[in-house]
């Protein structure tokens, strides 16, 4: 019964995982869509980067590159290959 147990504790750090980056991910998005966004009256032309807005440079272009990146790294670091199987003894690498 402590093999399953391990196996549901590693499956729930895994999506407390998962929640946390899509969490960091809106807070991200939120920060620099509305953080870098000119002020509405504000006459002169928004900072451009490759010829988008700052603030949508940084929330739809860069934050999507950097958040598929770091859940590449969570899958790598974190996330196991765990059976889905309850009854089953062994994982095989193959």
């Amino acid at each position: 019964m402590s093999k399953l147990s391990d196996l549901y504790h590693q499956a729930h750090k895994e999506a407390i995982l998962a929640l946390a980056l899509a969490g960091l991910y809106f807070v991200w998005w939120y920060a620099t869509a509305y953080g870098f966004a000119p002020d509405i009256n504000d006459t002169q032309l928004p900072t451009l980067v490759m010829g988008f807005p700052l603030w949508f440079f940084l929330s739809c272009i860069v934050g999507p590159v950097l958040f598929c990146g770091l859940c590449y790294l969570m899958v790598k670091f974190f996330y196991q290959d765990i059976p889905l199987d309850p009854n089953a003894e062994d994982v095989s690498d193959e």
